[in-house]
């Protein structure tokens, strides 16, 4: 069936509000709070994402009806199906769960939220970017500019502003705190930018230097290196330990992919193995240095906290791998991670993102869950040809390293970055394509 001019000019449309979404997720944190503390009504200004989300999914659903071609792509995707069955999942085990008073209403749907959006996300700009070339031409655009900002507010944040420069935006203890340390020292500061935090920060770097690297690969163009050495040491200021581990699992896939022959692959291998041999034991040697304590373990032998952050993250892990074990089935959406934040007390964080989806559609709904972070990793490999698909594989791999060790797919900006940024390259062809 041939499209019709009103299909194209919705298409058009639609890739305006994916375009506005990947714009401003970015800033979505500094804008909300800000805008709150002038308009008041921080909840529902959080939800802009999720409120354009509605005619983006119903503009998607009847650009399917008009296409005969996209229809067919989607309905015969293994990839499609599961997430499809995994958010039937989602929605009986909430319908479950609330029935037998497990969850608060609010809980589930924030839930609900969390769980499902990114999904829905990433389907609706693959329907889009099939009818909208633009969103394949220009997505580094949409990735650079805001990340340019980003990077750069964090560092006059970390050396030029004052550290709680944030509350005159409306940061504080019932938005977003103002500011993050180390220890608790306000003399080791934690880079936030314009993110909810220094760990969200570091996990959108990873996304976003991940992209860069792979794009410079291809397009040696000065200004991706400069984003690349900034970024880095925003990066490396956050101090988010997951996010550093991410990065390197990250390049280091680039790196393998670029590299042509059996014997470089050899060589490099074994800098690597000589590197991984000389850092571990540096840190061993400087285990009792008071910045190497700080900077890697977030606590040294002078703190005062009864519980250091590491022994709080090892606790709760235990906790959630005890429930995942011994509740098959779950307890519903909103009964974990950050949502059971209202769920009448009952709050569980497992810091560990698969951990929490088991907590909460228990061992079906994390076998789907992790089936379509494979089927999706497939998808963009078999496009490696193209710089999006390439880097997005790359950052998949150190993005599930940091989701190991936080909540990182909670996150507004990497949840929405990602997997809209997948749907576009997953509509697009299996051969390189044009970038500019």
């Amino acid at each position: 069936m041939k499209r019709s001019n009103s299909t194209t000019i919705l298409a058009s449309a639609l890739a305006a509000i994916v375009a506005t979404i990947l714009l401003l997720v970015p800033f979505h944190a500094f804008l909300t709070v800000w805008l709150a503390s002038l308009v008041g009504h921080y909840t529902l200004l959080r939800l802009w994402k999720e409120i354009l989300l509605v005619p983006l999914g119903i503009g998607a659903v009847y650009v399917l009806t008009q296409d005969a071609k996209v229809r067919r792509q989607l309905y015969t995707s293994k990839l499609v199906r599961v997430i499809v069955l995994y958010l039937f999942v989602q929605l009986l085990w909430g319908i479950i769960s609330y029935a037998l008073h497990d969850v608060t209403a609010k809980a589930l749907m924030y839930g609900w939220i969390v769980n499902a959006r990114f999904l829905l996300f990433f389907l609706a700009a693959w329907v889009v970017a099939t009818g909208a070339p633009k969103l394949k031409i220009y997505w580094p655009r949409l990735l650079v500019w805001p990340a340019a900002l980003v990077v750069l507010f964090g560092l006059l944040q970390y050396f030029v502003l004052p550290y709680d420069v944030l509350k005159h935006a409306g940061y504080n203890t019932g938005t977003i705190f103002p500011y993050e340390t180390i220890n608790n020292n306000i003399h080791h500061l934690r880079i936030m930018s314009t993110l909810r935090g220094a760990n969200p920060l570091g996990a959108y770097l990873v996304l976003v230097l991940s992209l860069v690297f792979a794009r410079w690969q291809k397009h040696r163009i000065v200004q991706y290196a400069v984003l690349a050495v900034t970024g880095g040491l925003v990066l490396f200021l956050t101090f988010s330990r997951s996010a550093w581990l991410g990065l390197i699992v990250s390049i280091g896939i680039l790196a393998w992919v670029g590299l042509k022959t059996a014997r470089n692959r050899r060589v490099v291998s074994s800098i690597a193995i000589g590197a991984v041999i000389i850092m571990s034991g540096s840190l061993v040697l400087l285990r009792h240095n008071t910045a190497i304590q700080d900077s890697l373990f977030h606590t040294d032998d002078k703190s005062t906290i009864a519980k250091s952050s590491n022994q709080g993250h090892e606790s709760a892990l235990k906790d959630g791998l005890h429930d995942v074990m011994h509740e098959p089935l779950g307890r519903g959406p909103g009964t974990a991670g950050p949502a059971s934040v209202y769920n009448n007390g009952k709050v569980r964080i497992a810091e560990n993102y698969f951990v929490q989806i088991g907590q909460e559609v228990g061992w079906l709904g994390l076998v789907l869950f992790v089936s379509i972070n494979g089927l999706v990793a497939k998808e963009l490999w078999v496009r490696k040809q193209d710089s999006l698909a390439l880097g997005l594989f790359a950052a998949l791999a150190g993005l599930t390293l940091v989701n190991l060790l936080s909540h990182a797919w909670a996150d507004d900006t990497l949840a929405y970055l990602w997997w809209g940024l997948a749907g576009i390259a997953v509509a697009t062809p299996k051969v390189k394509t044009h970038e500019v």
